[in-house]
């Protein structure tokens, strides 16, 4: 199971403020005030927020593609495959 799969299964499409928080282990709020500074995380994390009303939501897909969560595959040889 890749981590695309493991995420979409666990938070389905768009995940919520709270499931990204809990993915990168902070706070709810935390995450919160990341994002509406300008450091590093944010400017990774902002093209993937969606809003639905007050809502904010992120893509997963896009999200595992932005913190680089892919994990690389190992072949038999113990070296990465690209």
């Amino acid at each position: 199971m890749t981590t695309e799969e493991y995420l979409l299964e666990k938070f389905g499409p768009l995940m919520g403020m709270a499931d990204i928080a809990q993915l990168l282990g902070r706070s709810t709020d935390g995450v919160r005030v990341a994002l509406y500074s300008d450091n590093d995380v944010s400017r990774r994390l902002k093209p993937t927020m969606v809003r639905v009303g007050r809502r904010v939501y992120f893509r997963t897909l896009q999200v595992v593609d932005v913190l680089k969560l892919e994990a690389p595959i190992v072949g038999s040889a113990g070296v990465a495959v690209p």
